[in-house]
């Protein structure tokens, strides 16, 4: 079990008993501010992989993340850019929507742009210098498995850096910067289930 961050398809968006409430208040706000719904694209099905959908756990510590956002200059606006959501959508608009729809870990629903994620998680990349063998396409628990494999170690000898001194932060700062890209590219949105 746990908690997972995962892509939404156009089923769980539309689904009263899972997204769908959120779905139309928030298509309702952003017409209110003249931008557009969003509509995610359909289910990826069972055999297509390969950046079609997103699937990863939230299973390390979280505090030295946070100890780490919260150490940039204007780091609370850094954790809440990254942590201060439960619904991540590909549409640009500035601060937050409050939606009165309870979700799995919260009394309300609060939703974010995946452009402004995107501008921080990426900054946040930059100062710890996340190495590029880092997985792109997360379709089931391939960052996990590839943080908690060779693969990272041997990222560490080759492009060493403040990523792999604590591997905690490194690892939820690729989950939200490769979230944050997931949502943009696949032009879905993402939540926590």
């Amino acid at each position: 079990m746990g908690t997972y961050l995962c892509s939404v398809d156009a089923g769980d968006w539309s689904d009263d008993d899972i997204l769908g409430p959120a779905a139309r208040l928030l298509d309702g706000e952003l017409l209110r501010r003249g931008l557009p719904p969003c509509t995610p694209p359909p289910a990826a099905g069972p055999l297509r992989r390969g950046g079609t959908s997103f699937a990863e756990k939230m299973y390390r510590p979280m505090r030295t993340f946070e100890d780490l956002c919260r150490a940039q200059p204007g780091g609370e606006e850094w954790c809440e850019a990254l942590l201060g959501w439960d619904l991540l959508v590909p549409v640009d608009f500035e601060g937050a929507v409050t939606l009165p729809v309870s979700g799995p870990y919260s009394e309300t629903t609060t939703v974010h742009s995946a452009h402004r994620v995107l501008g921080v998680a990426r900054r946040l990349a930059a100062r710890i210098a996340l190495p590029p063998q880092v997985p792109r396409h997360c379709d089931d628990l391939d960052l996990g498995n590839w943080f908690d494999g060779p693969a990272a170690t041997e990222a560490a000898t080759t492009h060493p850096g403040p990523w792999a001194e604590d591997p905690d932060a490194a690892y939820y700062t690729a989950l939200y910067l490769r979230a944050a890209e997931h949502s943009l590219r696949r032009q879905c949105p993402m939540n926590y289930v």
